[in-house]
């Protein structure tokens, strides 16, 4: 089984917070076969923005959403 994970970012209210501002101006980065891979593309957007503290990047464990009851294993 896949585990599938997203990368997205965008603008935040609060930079230690996940409240975007805009969900319409959203970067959907893309959807990934397994953590490395997203993580490869967490890091090269977040880094790109890396001076601008009001821009954030996270990784969605979309595999959690759709079979929640699986093992982390």
């Amino acid at each position: 089984m896949q585990k599938l994970h997203l990368v997205m970012g965008g603008r935040v209210s609060d930079p230690q917070g996940l409240d975007f501002v805009n969900l319409d101006n959203l970067d959907l980065v893309g959807v990934y076969p397994d953590f490395a891979s997203a993580e490869d593309a967490w890091r090269g957007k977040a880094q790109s923005t890396v001076d601008d503290a009001e821009m954030k990047y996270v990784i969605v464990h979309l595999h959690r959403l759709l079979e929640p009851e699986l093992p982390e294993a």
